[in-house]
């Protein structure tokens, strides 16, 4: 072999190990507790669908929030019968929402493909707004920048790509929910095989850019057969509090309803179900067949959740879709803490 074609193996071998690695996240603040959470939800979608023919006059799902000065910022979904695109909502209190527009579609990147530029997670560092959103067919995950939320520069390629072949993720990379923990952030995504089956997994990076999956993958495998997530696990959303990491995320079943589970760790990788049952299923019309896209944020009174609810059970759209609310109320004798 020549030694150029033995420094560009050793290059490619390298780049492919470069991609994974052995992590976990910083161990969450005090001992594990033993705790349970209640859920409180309010009965009325707080963020509607828009006008018949408006770009998010079919469905709207997806909330991606994040404060700044007191204002919460809302990245939501909105589909136009064709096209998921990615619309700014602006909100005193979480609850009272001001359309201001779509901020996000498909291209010009060449990757994205001219289907979908939404289903994001959104983080605001104290500079800047940064949206991780999935795009393409096959789906991958993008990243764009801004500095007022309105005004988006994307990135040219995608920061997370599809796994190797036959890997879990080797035919989607979906559903991003970022967290930052100690010095770096941990992207938690849908990865889909050849089967079609859709599990979890975990990725790690100092700069939001450069990621390296978890060798452990898929982190959250498949609900036992006649469970609410028997074909499909989706749309993570993770945060910490009394001693654990808790990750919320979609369920589907075998008729497409979906519902909301719960799982813990103490790493942040290692993952067990807190029950084989649902913890947020639909209680209204509006929400009956479908509750999926958790967002949360950490407040001293819990965890309040905004998802993603429709009353009809579809593979990924046309659901009626609308944004309600909730909170998770711990069950506790210990009081709520904070995460720092």
């Amino acid at each position: 072999m020549s030694r150029s074609r033995l420094a560009v193996l050793t290059f490619l071998v390298a780049a492919g190990c470069g991609r994974y690695r052995d992590f976990a996240l910083p161990a969450p603040q005090g001992a594990p507790q033993k705790v349970t959470f209640r859920w409180e939800p309010s009965p009325e979608p707080v963020l509607g669908r828009g006008a018949p023919g408006a770009w998010d006059g079919v469905d709207v799902l997806n909330p991606a929030i994040a404060r700044r000065d007191g204002t919460y910022f809302n990245l939501f979904s909105g589909f136009d019968g064709r096209t998921w695109h990615t619309g700014l909502a602006v909100s005193p209190d979480g609850i009272r929402w001001d359309r201001l527009g779509r901020v996000l579609s498909p291209g010009p990147v060449a990757w994205e493909g001219g289907y979908i530029a939404a289903n994001g997670a959104l983080l605001f560092d104290g500079n800047e707004f940064r949206y991780w959103y999935q795009a393409g067919h096959p789906a991958r995950i993008g990243l764009a920048r801004s500095r007022d939320g309105r005004n988006w520069t994307k990135l040219p390629e995608p920061v997370l790509a599809l796994g190797p072949r036959a890997s879990w993720d080797e035919r989607a990379a979906a559903d991003p929910y970022v967290v930052r923990a100690g010095d770096a952030f941990y992207l938690y995504y849908l990865g889909m095989d050849r089967a079609r089956r859709q599990r979890l997994g975990v990725a790690v990076s100092k700069d939001g850019v450069v990621w390296h999956k978890s060798r452990a993958n898929p982190i959250l495998e498949l609900g036992a057969p006649g469970a609410f997530d028997e074909t499909g696990l989706g749309e993570p959303a993770v945060w910490a509090s009394h001693g654990w990491y808790w990750l919320l995320y979609t369920g589907r079943d075998r008729r497409e309803n979906r519902r909301i589970g719960l799982a813990r760790s103490r790493d942040g990788v290692r993952w067990e179900r807190v029950s084989e049952s649902a913890l947020i299923s639909g209680d209204q019309p509006w929400n009956s067949r479908v509750v999926c896209d958790p967002e949360v944020e950490i407040t001293p009174e819990g965890v309040r959740v905004w998802f993603g609810g429709g009353d009809r059970p579809q593979p990924a759209e046309n659901l009626n879709g609308q944004i309600g609310t909730g909170w998770l109320k711990p069950n506790s004798g210990t009081g709520y803490e904070i995460p720092k």
